[in-house]
């Protein structure tokens, strides 16, 4: 399917969600976001299992197209009296909510530079897999903005505050083998290797049981979750995976000593 500078496509019971717009390193212009939100739109009806998402040519996401013909004049003035809602509130935070709202595990595949909101989105991934020559950018201070898209959120509870800070106030390129290090990332691989690795993983987990997405969820919540309040939704989400189809046929899988065949249900 092809949603303009968006490419969504199915191998299997994987979606691929490619950001397709190599000229301007997939920057987020209007016509990108709009052509993104109409991919998950079919994402959320589709039986998709997995979803990676990716980046066309050499770049996964370099951020906000600050040069965008199709962006609308700012009225400053509307802005600072507050009647105007920004670009944060209108599109991009319910889109990374919308992501992380999908009931299956996201893979990013990160191709090359990863920036500001584009580093954002590459982080939203459950499991995050680099290339070798892929970095990550939080670019805000250079151009005078704060990190936003969430990533000042994510950031210390992925990699702790000292390095989220200096990340943040240096606005250096942080390379995958350091990510990898840091903890900010799962995997490196080779550059030609990056996408097979990717969807042999994704592969791997449209394949597993209808509770991998409420693990998806599970943890995603524990970032901001009590241990009592954890407690109870680890209750709740075990009494739903229990009544699950795939659940019978793991049990069943385990007594026969053979491999489950999960369908999702």
């Amino acid at each position: 399917m092809k949603h303009g500078k968006i490419r969504l496509e199915m191998a299997g019971p994987v979606a691929v969600m490619t950001l397709n717009d190599p000229a301007v390193l997939n920057a987020f212009g209007q016509k990108l976001r709009e052509d993104m939100a109409d991919a998950v739109s079919t994402l959320e009806a589709s039986s998709a299992r997995c979803l990676v998402i990716t980046g066309a040519g050499r770049a996964f996401c370099s951020g906000a197209n600050l040069n965008d013909p199709d962006r609308a004049p700012r009225d400053r003035a509307a802005e600072a009296r507050g009647e105007m809602v920004g670009d944060l509130e209108a599109w991009y935070n319910p889109m990374f909510l919308r992501l992380r709202a999908l009931p299956i595990p996201v893979v990013t595949a990160i191709n090359g530079i990863a920036a500001g909101a584009g580093m954002s989105l590459a982080l939203s991934g459950d499991i995050r897999i680099a290339a070798r020559s892929a970095s990550f950018l939080q670019a805000f201070a250079r151009i005078g903005l704060v990190p936003d898209c969430g990533s000042s959120w994510l950031l210390p509870r992925l990699i702790g505050m000292a390095r989220a800070m200096e990340l943040s106030l240096l606005a250096e390129r942080l390379p995958a083998e350091t990510a990898l290090v840091w903890g900010m990332i799962n995997r490196v691989e080779d550059d030609d290797a990056l996408m097979p690795k990717a969807m042999q993983l994704a592969e791997s987990l449209a394949n597993g049981p209808r509770s991998l997405g409420m693990i998806r969820k599970m943890y995603w919540e524990s970032l901001e979750n009590s241990y009592e309040q954890q407690l109870r939704l680890e209750a709740k989400l075990q009494t739903q995976a229990g009544l699950t189809k795939d659940f019978e046929e793991g049990v069943e899988a385990f007594r026969e000593k053979r491999q489950a065949r999960f369908t999702g249900n």
